[in-house]
């Protein structure tokens, strides 16, 4: 895969990277066109989220910049958001919110 099989509003810097990076936020229902596919984006995606490039599966490592960020914790569509919904850290504790929006560590 080369960036030309990326939307221009999307950062993909390595051959190694199972996900890319949204430079400029797309809304929920936008098309982009991902790893030579057109998509559909399901929910509203901010600047510096990421989507995956390829299905993910549960436990593989994901990849950013050709490093290592983490794991998923549930299988990962192409397209889909690669967020705390999905991904762990490897490296730091992961932190999650209670119903009343305090953190839980």
């Amino acid at each position: 895969m080369s960036s030309s099989d990326f939307d221009p509003r999307l950062v993909y810097l390595s051959p190694k990277d199972n996900i890319c990076v949204v430079a400029q936020r797309l809304e929920a229902g936008a098309r982009v066109l991902v790893a030579g596919e057109t998509i559909e984006v399901a929910s509203t995606l901010p600047i510096g989220h990421k989507i995956a490039v390829r299905a993910i599966a549960k436990g593989e490592t994901v990849l950013k910049y050709g490093a290592p960020i983490g794991s998923t914790t549930a299988p990962v569509a192409r397209g889909e958001h690669v967020h705390t919904q999905n991904l762990q850290s490897d490296y730091i504790p992961t932190y999650e919110r209670d119903g009343d929006g305090a953190f839980q560590g």
